[in-house]
């Protein structure tokens, strides 16, 4: 199972970025992805979303709703994180991560996998 995140860049407060996550290994469309993301010195990491395996149902933490739309295109077996309105306080590295199981739907998530992580820096 790999996992890789891209997209990850510097841009100022209200900028937009996209991330992408490419899977291989595994059979990406039988799977819940999410996106995770670590704040430098936090030591731990931050639900921000995830999408059922066909892509039909969404959730995201209350801090990006709104803002960032999540989606995933299982031909390609790539997961998206559209990024728009960002704040200073979106600054993170950012993972996807394979569900493993879903705790409490939308609120918390058992991983089994996770990707390097892309680093999206906001300036104010």
């Amino acid at each position: 199972v790999q996992l890789v995140e891209s997209g990850g860049d510097m841009v100022q407060s209200g900028g937009s970025l996209r991330l992408s996550c490419t899977a291989s290994g595994f059979s990406f469309s039988k799977y819940e992805m999410a996106w995770e993301r670590a704040a430098d010195g936090t030591g731990s990491a931050e639900w921000v979303s995830s999408i059922s395996a066909d892509g039909g149902t969404t959730y995201y933490a209350d801090s990006v709703k709104g803002r960032f739309t999540i989606s995933r295109d299982n031909a390609k077996n790539t997961l998206y994180l559209q990024m728009n309105s960002l704040k200073t306080e979106d600054t993170a590295l950012y993972y996807c991560a394979r569900v493993e199981a879903a705790i409490r739907p939308g609120k918390e998530y058992e991983y089994n996998y996770w990707g390097q992580g892309t680093q999206v820096t906001v300036s104010s």
